[in-house]
């Protein structure tokens, strides 16, 4: 259920972004929202396509991770513990575009359209070392094993 307003973001916000994804080796940019030790975390992220988010979870009962599509399309990909895949859900415009992960729970994001725009909240406060957890059994962002990874992943995805 969708308790948060959405912001708005201006077309020269989008452009910013995008253009900052480019650049950037991991291809995607954050807009962050909240003041530093805010207890509501808000951020926008501007994902390309070819972005690899290494498979993660928050831990904290307080840590669920609401997604709110605004553009684009992506496939929400959850694990269990040793790495298998649970469960594949796609977030598309004008279908599913909204989304809770539960605290715990592994998970990462391949995207299907060439731009996406996640808006994501999550509760508690930001500690680096605490925020998430990242997966053993998978490869790290930027690595050599990363997008053999990734196109193992979207060749998973039904779409």
């Amino acid at each position: 259920m969708r308790d948060y307003e959405v912001p708005v973001l201006l077309n020269d916000e989008l452009k910013i972004h995008f253009e900052l994804a480019t650049n950037s080796i991991r291809k995607r940019s954050p807009k962050i929202l909240h003041k530093k030790g805010a207890y509501l975390n808000q951020v926008f992220n501007f994902i390309l396509k070819d972005s690899y988010m290494h498979p993660h979870l928050h831990p904290g009962k307080e840590k669920i991770e609401k997604m709110y599509l605004i553009k684009g399309s992506f496939a929400l990909i959850l694990f269990n513990e040793v790495g298998q895949i649970s469960q594949k859900i796609i977030l598309e415009e004008g279908k599913l575009d909204f989304i809770e992960v539960p605290a715990f729970t592994w998970h990462t994001y391949v995207m299907l359209s060439d731009e996406v725009i996640i808006y994501e909240t999550m509760e508690g406060i930001y500690e680096i070392d605490t925020w998430k957890k990242m997966a053993s059994w998978a490869p790290i962002e930027n690595s050599l094993d990363a997008e053999n990874y990734l196109e193992t992943l979207k060749n998973q995805v039904d779409v």
